[in-house]
């Protein structure tokens, strides 16, 4: 039932869009020290799920024409801009800390999102919580 409702596919698609970025997030954060690697970072949520909804220019393969989706309809990292130091790394920490606070607060709000709607629906069903 609750996965009919196009609210619960959003807030399930936010909740998974959080769970990548952490991921990437993470990859960033374990390869700090690797010469030469370029940090990445997803898309915000609302970019992807507009391209998703037919609101932008849909890519056939990864990084195509610029887009943040790929063919499968799935948000693919892209390489930060930032500055690299002399050994050519662009991971900064305290970036990569503020991005996983971000994060944290993104997840949150999607569980809180779906916790309300199941209230109301609950309630709506003449259930208590």
């Amino acid at each position: 039932m609750f996965e009919k409702l196009e609210i619960t596919k959003m807030t399930q698609g936010f909740a998974r869009h959080a769970g990548a970025r952490q991921a990437e997030i993470a990859r960033n954060m374990a390869h700090a020290d690797t010469p030469g690697f370029k940090a990445r970072d997803m898309p915000p949520f609302a970019e992807v799920y507009g391209a998703a909804q037919g609101q932008g220019m849909l890519a056939t393969r990864p990084g195509h024409l610029g887009s943040a989706k790929g063919p499968e309809g799935a948000a693919v990292a892209r390489v930060d801009g930032s500055a690299a130091s002399p050994d050519g790394n662009t991971v900064s920490i305290e970036r990569e800390m503020v991005r996983a606070a971000e994060v944290r607060q993104d997840h949150a709000m999607a569980l809180s999102i779906y916790q309300s709607v199941s209230n109301i629906l609950r309630g709506s069903l003449g259930k208590a919580r």
